[in-house]
């Protein structure tokens, strides 16, 4: 047989999967969400060699029921309050399937002019969703790492402008700072782009968990005095570990005194954004050179679709332009944009397909009354954590996240940490729920992150009854000894 399966092939197996779909998400809440595989469980089960004669779809589904299902973790589940929610709403799934369909590679704009133009305009309707002014221009990149990694690039570039001929060599060692609660992205952008872990300076927070700017002025004015070379400063518009906003006015004016690129890493608030209430949280980032946030977390976008705006395009490109013969075309010359230009990749998804096709069936509106219900509902969650006994709010909730901690007077700080740490895995296997920890001014914290389309008031009082049965059940554990 030769060629693909035929479209008819297509509508049977394309139906039975929307149909799996839709079941997986009618019953994903009966389902315990983080995955209770043990490491290499699954692996054992593959045979070691791909299948030489054709198996029937039938096959393909009782492995899905056997293999894939029970072992995937529910980031859909409305218990999952782990990291930062990401969301395949129902808009976001279709598209994803037509843009798997379409099979579109933006590698120029003749290869997909309608997944090019497209992204411009998703470029722009997310940039007036939250506000940003109409100089800024970007694109759809796949993650926020590898878009922090872009814009550093970009900033290296501005500081070096031989730096794609030369390399680093001979020039004094660049020094990029950001928050100590800044994204490890960071760390790893720092070390891909030659500057070493040691060009990286972690900058203390003050007492809400903010970039402190005395200490980052001093950093600068250190590193200038023994020869190296600033180059950025990464300023967080809610950080992982408690979601607090670094003061980005200050940044922006350090940035300009001092001849800097200014990043935001706003990966996960920014949608917040949207809300004329939350919009003076990230005053100052209209000043950034470059800005990062995801629509797949709280936007309701299956991986991957990060929007990475820049203040001047030219720039990045600058950056990045390798033009080989072979890939050129009237079009460039004449100044269509060509997204190859503008970052790592060659090869590029038709990421926009989905986002148009979400903000058009949610509507910003629709949009932003889910961000203030997940917000409303982290609201509640902290209320009625501060009247539960011995319990700890470790930062503000700005946004859609509780940091908190269990912390009895009769404990000591390590025998506190272990009694929350065997808290987190008392909720995490009871199968309800999934929430994550970090580690705060060097404290054992959890973390719980409400942004599924799918939680609701019951889900936020079945985690606090969660909560109070597994702080018994670690407390059982621990008891001393009569």
């Amino acid at each position: 047989m030769n060629g693909d399966f035929s479209p008819d092939t297509l509508r049977a197996w394309g139906g039975a999967a929307v149909e799996r779909l839709a079941r997986y998400l009618e019953t994903i809440e009966s389902r315990p969400v983080l995955a209770r595989t043990k490491p290499g469980e699954l692996l054992a089960q593959f045979p070691p060699e791909a299948p030489e004669e054709p198996e029937p779809w039938e096959a393909i589904e009782r492995d899905l029921d056997r293999l894939v299902e029970p072992n995937l973790t529910h980031w859909q589940h409305p218990g999952f309050m782990a990291y930062f929610a990401t969301n395949g709403s129902v808009p976001g799934i279709v598209g994803e399937t037509l843009a798997a369909g379409y099979n579109q590679v933006g590698i120029l704009w003749r290869s997909s002019p309608a997944s090019n133009e497209m992204e411009q305009a998703m470029v722009r309707w997310l940039a007036n969703f939250v506000g940003l002014p109409s100089e800024f221009d970007g694109q759809l990149a796949d993650t926020a790492s590898s878009a922090s990694l872009i814009a550093l690039a970009a900033a290296r570039e501005q500081a070096f402008p031989d730096v794609r001929k030369t390399g680093l060599a001979g020039h004094p060692p660049a020094v990029v700072y950001c928050s100590e609660l800044a994204h490890s992205s960071i760390d790893k952008a720092c070390v891909v782009l030659g500057l070493g872990i040691a060009g990286l300076r972690k900058i203390p927070t003050d007492a809400v968990h903010r970039m402190d700017l005395a200490a980052l002025e001093a950093a600068i004015a250190e590193d200038r005095a023994a020869g190296r070379r600033p180059i950025a400063v990464v300023g967080t518009a809610g950080t992982t570990a408690v979601t607090s906003v670094d003061p980005l006015p200050g940044i922006a004016a350090i940035c300009r005194r001092e001849g800097l690129w200014m990043h935001v890493d706003a990966a996960y608030a920014g949608a917040a954004a949207s809300l004329p209430e939350k919009r003076p949280l990230f005053a100052g980032w209209e000043e950034a050179d470059s800005i990062v946030w995801n629509p797949h977390k709280w936007l309701f976008l299956p991986l991957e679709c990060t929007g990475l705006f820049f203040r001047k395009m030219d720039r990045v490109r600058r950056a990045f332009s390798v033009v080989p013969t072979y890939l050129e075309t009237p079009e460039g010359s004449a100044g269509v944009r060509e997204y190859m230009d503008y970052g790592i990749q060659l090869g590029r998804r038709f990421r926009a397909l989905k986002a148009w096709i979400m903000m058009r069936t949610f509507g910003a509106k629709a949009l932003r009354e889910r961000l203030r219900s997940h917000i409303d509902l982290a609201l509640r969650l902290e209320g009625d954590l501060r009247c539960e006994p011995d319990v700890e709010i470790l930062a503000p909730v700005p946004f859609s996240v509780v940091v908190f901690r269990f912390a009895p007077a009769s404990l000591s700080g390590p025998e506190s940490d272990a009694l929350n740490q065997r808290i987190l895995e008392e909720v995490n296997r009871e199968g309800r729920f999934f929430i994550s920890h970090g580690v705060v001014k060097g404290r054992y914290a959890l973390h719980a992150a409400i942004g599924s389309l799918r939680t609701e008031d019951r889900h936020v009082a079945a985690l606090l009854e969660s909560l109070r049965s597994a702080r018994a059940a670690a407390e059982t554990v621990t008891a001393p000894n009569p």
